[in-house]
């Protein structure tokens, strides 16, 4: 049974050029639908703007939408962005320390995080394609 989680958006197009939509939604905290928000300063609310590519010409400047992605693809993010390179670190370091000093098997394991984001880098455009958002009208009834 596979785990079809969405997690999605409201928000306003802001720029439209070619097949590119330009969507600003509103990220919004924990803290910031808090009723004593005014009484801390852990309130967050910023503006994001998310590129989509939609080639179904339907969509108007200003018009506002639901943008949609899937939950298993933000966990997949978190885990080449954080949790890989974590392990890549500890292991190189562990392997580093059977060789060398602490010092030098220190700096060879944050090292490894230099490859490691460059490869990301040069993947970039598939990347994009696999973390791509939807964009959906709202239908009012």
């Amino acid at each position: 049974m596979q785990n079809n989680k969405q997690i999605d958006h409201v928000g306003t197009i802001s720029d439209i050029k070619d097949e590119k939509i330009t969507v600003s939604i509103l990220n919004i905290s924990a803290c910031a639908g808090c009723h004593a928000k005014s009484a801390c300063s852990m309130s967050d609310m910023k503006e994001k703007e998310i590129d989509i590519i939609d080639y179904s010409s339907s969509f108007k400047l200003g018009e506002e939408v639901k943008i949609v992605y899937q939950e298993s693809l933000g966990w997949l993010a978190l885990f080449l962005a954080y949790v890989l390179p974590f392990i890549l670190v500890l292991i190189t370091l562990f392997i580093a320390t059977a060789f060398t000093n602490e010092l030098i098997s220190g700096l060879i394991a944050l090292g490894i995080l230099l490859p490691y984001y460059s490869l990301l880098y040069l993947f970039k455009d598939r990347l994009k394609k696999t973390f791509s958002f939807t964009i959906h009208k709202i239908v009012n009834i």
